[in-house]
């Protein structure tokens, strides 16, 4: 089976790359070769997927499945489309779990949960993706399939405020210092590593029947915030120091907290996983983030240039908690 990774060196995709390789796929990546991660067995095609005139590459190649890890407005889609019509015999578009109903009317998300979130324009955006690559699959059958990705690391730290492609808070619960979990910490989340994501999508790769469908991969592991950030700070041998505030009040002192937080991780959301573990059927997260996160804090000693200490991020916390303690006073 040949396979185009538009991408392909990410936080997820690396996996999926890996796991492609190891299955015998015959793997491309088409990126600007600017990445330092090697994945031995992949094909690299040097090109921008935004710069037509770099990507003669392309030119008369047919191919099996096509995915777009980066794609992320309308715009993106409608060239993929116009590129790939007739040339490749599925096209994965990667979406995003918060397309769906913000605030959520029921907690445990299927694939038929409404796509609305008109909190984050990343998230609307998406949703558009989404309508342009159904009404092509309806009208000109484009043979596309969906995948919805939810907060899944593997070379980050998956936390609400601090975290993800830095190390702030990490670093603060190493120095002593306060950090912020949003609400009392008691809602439910889940974070997937990116090996078990790649389990499912690799799964869906040239699968026929998956052609005009979505899906979420993700764990099956539920945690309160409150415990994620008890094994983080556990992992880093430190005990944090936690002052809860509520998330709209966070927002309304940092509105740029707002897309991460009130728009995607403030409330209760609970996967059903039944769809992909049923297209899918050796589909089965298994690593704990407890297990996880040791591996990501390992990586990032083995890799220290990584650990970035976001200035404005600190700023951002120290102003909110500041704020918080004056009006406790």
């Amino acid at each position: 089976m040949k396979v185009l990774f538009i991408g392909g060196t990410g936080n997820i995709s690396s996996a999926s790359s890996r796991l492609a390789i190891q299955r015998g796929i015959d793997l491309y990546h088409l990126n600007r070769g600017s990445s330092n991660v090697h994945i031995e067995g992949v094909r690299t095609l040097l090109g921008d997927i935004n710069k037509p005139d770099s990507l003669s590459v392309l030119e008369k190649q047919q191919w099996d499945v096509v995915v777009n890890w980066i794609a992320f407005t309308p715009e993106d889609i409608e060239r993929d489309i116009s590129r790939f019509k007739g040339r490749t015999k599925q096209y994965i578009f990667i979406s995003s779990a918060s397309c769906y109903q913000t605030p959520l009317s029921y907690p445990i998300i299927t694939e038929s949960t409404p796509l609305c979130n008109n909190l984050w324009d990343y998230s609307n955006n998406k949703i558009q993706c989404e309508d342009l690559l159904m009404k092509a699959y309806k009208e000109e059958k484009f043979p596309i399939t969906i995948v919805r990705p939810s907060h899944t690391y593997d070379t980050v730290i998956p936390i609400a405020i601090g975290g993800f492609n830095e190390y702030t808070t990490a670093d603060r619960i190493l120095k002593g210092q306060e950090i912020i979990v949003h609400g009392d910490g008691t809602s439910l989340w889940t974070v997937t590593h990116s090996d078990d994501f790649a389990k499912g999508f690799v799964g869906l790769l040239g699968l026929t029947q998956a052609i005009g469908h979505a899906f979420h991969i993700t764990s099956d592991e539920l945690l309160s915030w409150n415990m994620i950030y008890k094994i983080l700070a556990d992992s880093l041998g430190k005990e944090a120091k936690v002052v809860h505030i509520a998330s709209d009040y966070i927002c309304a002192i940092e509105p740029s907290f707002t897309g991460t937080l009130l728009a995607d991780k403030a409330e209760t959301v609970i996967f059903d996983n039944t769809k992909i573990k049923t297209f899918v059927p050796d589909f089965k997260a298994t690593i704990p983030f407890a297990r996880g996160i040791k591996r990501t804090l390992d990586w990032l000693d083995q890799h220290p240039e990584r650990k970035f200490v976001n200035p404005d991020s600190t700023e951002k916390i120290e102003r909110v908690l500041k704020t918080y303690k004056s009006l406790r006073v």
